[in-house]
């Protein structure tokens, strides 16, 4: 299970560095065209939009799982090992709450926008609010799996990133 989970998250990373690379090759590929022939590619203003919404939200998941997150530990490097476990239950039962609300909002705003349509590609909005459904799913299922290791005690302590450097 972990495997599968390794190489879903790696499979993540590479389609987070070709929306990246997409993005770029069109901004760029535009600015020449524009400021070397006055002309342009409508669909690459668009689609690099799309492109980098995704990335933000598909980032946040991969960056939940590394711990890399912005946090706020001073507090947790004076307290207790006890404290400690207590206060990261807390914030995971909070981060499980706020994917809790984006993900009926994500639904709701999909089924709105599903029939609407890009103005220059075409695509269905549902394209650009339904990845807040994959994000607030899977953070906020690494939350409450969290959220129960701080609980049970079978995680403790401040955690740290890839970086290794605390939350």
């Amino acid at each position: 299970m972990k495997r599968a989970i390794d190489l879903f998250f790696q499979g993540l990373e590479w389609l987070l560095a070709l929306l990246l690379a997409g993005m770029t090759i069109m901004v760029f590929g535009n600015v020449v065209l524009r400021y070397g022939f006055r002309s342009g590619i409508d669909v690459s203003e668009e689609l690099s939009r799309f492109f980098f919404v995704w990335l933000i939200f598909l980032g946040a998941i991969v960056a939940m799982r590394r711990n890399m997150h912005m946090g706020f530990d001073l507090v947790l490097h004076v307290v207790g090992p006890n404290t400690q476990r207590m206060l990261l239950t807390i914030a995971n039962v909070l981060i499980l709450g706020v994917c809790m609300i984006v993900l009926s909002g994500s639904l709701m705003q999909f089924h709105i926008n599903a029939t609407n349509h890009a103005p220059v590609t075409g695509l269905s909005m549902g394209w650009v609010f339904g990845v807040a459904i994959p994000m607030s799913t899977l953070v906020g299922i690494m939350a409450a799996i969290r959220a129960v290791g701080y609980a049970t005690g079978r995680l403790s302590g401040v955690p740290e990133n890839e970086a290794g450097f605390s939350e």
